[in-house]
């Protein structure tokens, strides 16, 4: 006896007509023509049935925020951490509360269920911190929030920056992050990922580091990161974000950069909605687009995640909690259109971020948790073009969300499904 069985789901790794049995909130059973009772049964029909999405880069003490306390005009990074810095003296425990929990309804309506956010810890006021602890309870039941102490002024530049962030962690936030290419000079950036790596060493907390998010050549922190990573013994529990420079850097130099990377097994996060809007803007034409070498870090053997990192907010006016959008926008960016690719960067929206953040027994097998996403498409390739509906969001195989099916041409594994008046198209 299940509580719930998902039956006829397509999987992502190609597996068809499968069924899950779900009890207690885990993966019990997946075997094609499960005989077995259920309290409920939800039919997947050929669609495919996918893990919650992650998103291992986000920064929800200011999602939602766009327009505070004016639009950024020149549509730059700069612009837009100084729109913040204006807006912080203003910010209140329960906007940031109201605000971040708008979002994470419609993070769970697009089947996002694990997300790490980043939490400026630049105010001494710590106010954000105090509201992201308090969202991350009170989600809880339907989210996994990590919070990464962030000084968004930088570590050194920051008036307090050094101290707020200790006080941050001690308040209960779960990660060491930085942004090096902030600080004041090249040598206080390398300066500030040495005590970082260290604080985070000593406190056994793993380490996200906003990394060269510029568009010069010359910023290369990622190799001090790898380096302090090596150095303290702490690999796999790194991540560089963004890492935009890499985009920029001649190809000598990056031949050897990216074996130090794998070597320190650096977890990289690319965030290219956000990086193609920022970067670039200073070029005319030629014009760069600032993402990160994501097929070449992936052909290393790195694990490569994508993050949304802004959903209306000082930096970037769009977003909609999609990370199938997310992915789309990659495969155009670092044009990996081959359903090899696509596969590759539907993992980085899963089980990538998955490793990323640490989730433990994240994914579809036996004894795995029941997170579970049931998408208005046949595979994977399908779900990346179309970003269809999710139709049920389960959560430890409780459903959290549902949504009707998109009327129109149902694409079911490519093949166009001509719309019958008759036929009910709910789901069962």
């Amino acid at each position: 006896m299940f509580d719930t069985i998902i039956r006829n789901g397509n999987l992502p790794d190609g597996r068809e007509r499968i069924d899950l049995g779900i009890r207690d909130g885990r993966i019990a059973a997946i075997e094609r023509g499960l005989e077995a009772e259920a309290g409920a049964v939800i039919e997947a029909e050929g669609r495919l049935v996918s893990p919650a999405f992650c998103d291992p880069h986000f920064h929800m003490d200011a999602t939602l925020s766009l327009g505070l306390p004016r639009m950024n005009v020149s549509g730059t990074l700069l612009e837009g951490i100084a729109l913040w810095g204006e807006l912080r003296p203003t910010l209140t425990r329960e906007a940031l509360v109201e605000r971040a929990l708008r979002y994470c309804d419609l993070a769970v309506s697009q089947g996002l269920l694990y997300i790490r956010s980043h939490v400026d810890t630049s105010d001494p006021r710590l106010v954000t911190a105090e509201a992201m602890i308090e969202v991350r309870e009170r989600v809880k039941p339907y989210i996994d929030l990590q919070l990464v102490a962030f000084p968004q002024d930088g570590y050194f530049r920051a008036p307090e920056g050094e101290r707020s962030l200790e006080r941050a962690l001690d308040m209960g936030l779960d990660i060491v992050g930085g942004i090096p290419h902030f600080e004041r000079t090249m040598d206080e950036g390398r300066r500030s990922l040495e005590a970082l790596c260290r604080i985070a060493a000593e406190r056994g907390l793993p380490v996200d580091i906003h990394c060269d998010e510029s568009d010069d050549p010359m910023s290369r922190h990622i190799e001090t990161l790898a380096a302090e990573t090596v150095r303290h013994g702490v690999q796999g529990r790194v991540a560089g974000s963004h890492l935009t420079s890499m985009h920029s850097m001649d190809d000598y130099y990056v031949s050897k950069l990216i074996p130090l990377m794998a070597e320190a097994r650096v977890n990289v996060i690319s965030n290219p909605l956000i990086n193609i809007m920022l970067q670039g803007r200073h070029d005319t034409y030629p014009k760069r687009r600032g993402m990160t070498r994501v097929p070449e870090l992936m052909a290393a053997g790195l694990n490569v995640s994508l993050g949304q990192d802004c959903c209306m907010d000082p930096w970037y006016s769009m977003g909609s909690g999609d990370m199938l959008e997310v992915a789309h926008m990659a495969i155009h960016v670092a044009q990996m259109g081959s359903i090899a690719d696509k596969r590759r960067l539907f993992d980085a929206i899963t089980v990538n971020p998955a490793r990323t953040m640490g989730i433990e027994d994240y994914g579809l097998a036996v004894g795995c948790r029941a997170d579970l996403v049931v998408l208005q498409a046949g595979d994977v390739t399908e779900a990346l073009r179309l970003k269809p509906a999710r139709l049920f969001v389960l959560r430890a195989g409780r459903i959290v969300s549902r949504t009707e099916p998109r009327i129109g041409h149902l694409a079911i594994a490519g093949r166009p499904e001509r719309i019958d008046p008759g036929r009910d198209y709910r789901p069962a």
